[in-house]
């Protein structure tokens, strides 16, 4: 677990290591999320880079016998 120093303009540095994991790069769009006090950065994701996540996902739902 790496930590990071917020700066006095509140900016935060992300680590090398988690910047490598997660696929970063400059410019990239973060979505910044307040949960629970805590604060989660989530990469938004273009809707052409989510083609195929769900690959292999079975979509049947099982439905009781008197709904149709």
């Amino acid at each position: 677990m790496a930590t990071v120093t917020l700066s006095s303009k509140y900016q935060v540095v992300i680590p090398r290591s988690v910047r490598n994991r997660l696929g970063l790069k400059p410019g990239m769009k973060l979505q910044v999320i307040e949960y629970n006090g805590r604060v989660e950065f989530l990469p938004v994701r273009e809707p052409a880079e989510l083609r195929g996540m769900l690959k292999g996902l079975e979509p049947v739902i099982e439905r009781e016998p008197d709904r149709l």
